[in-house]
């Protein structure tokens, strides 16, 4: 037992980051290592026709859950396409980006890095950025009061 009280967060009050400040993708730390975590959860959230660059990460898998938009994902040589309610599976070391394939909605996914190795610190460290009432509505089915 390691006697530590549990962790909650309150998805209204979490800030959403841009990794860059041109960036189409928003990221909200839901968990990680300054929760207690080897592992880092996200809230992604992709603009309309939005897309992050190419990455990879050497030591961790990353999984989407994809929960609202159409996506294309792109890994190594393959190409496959996403709608809600899939999971997407990365390897370790593959080179990839998810592209929303839609004009006018977003695309959310949550997110598990299963080794963070630095990619919450990575996000934190970003720019700043609005998660709307609409986002908060992807995970949370009932009104949100500010």
């Amino acid at each position: 037992m390691s006697g530590a009280p549990p962790v909650v967060r309150k998805l209204s009050a979490l800030p959403a980051y841009l990794i860059s400040p041109q960036d189409t993708v928003r990221l909200v730390e839901l968990a990680g290592p300054n929760h207690g975590s080897d592992t880092s959860v996200f809230l992604e959230i992709w603009e309309p026709g939005g897309a992050q660059p190419i990455n990879s990460h050497d030591d961790s898998a990353e999984i989407f859950i994809v929960l609202a938009g159409q996506a294309e994902a792109h890994s190594d040589q393959h190409v496959v396409d996403l709608t809600p309610g899939d999971v997407l599976v990365l390897q370790p070391g593959s080179e990839h980006r998810i592209i929303n394939t839609s004009e006018t909605e977003r695309l959310y996914t949550i997110t598990v890095m299963a080794n963070d190795g630095g990619f919450a610190k990575l996000v934190t460290d970003g720019t700043p950025a609005e998660l709307t009432a609409e986002d908060i509505g992807t995970l949370v089915r009932r009104p949100v009061v500010p």
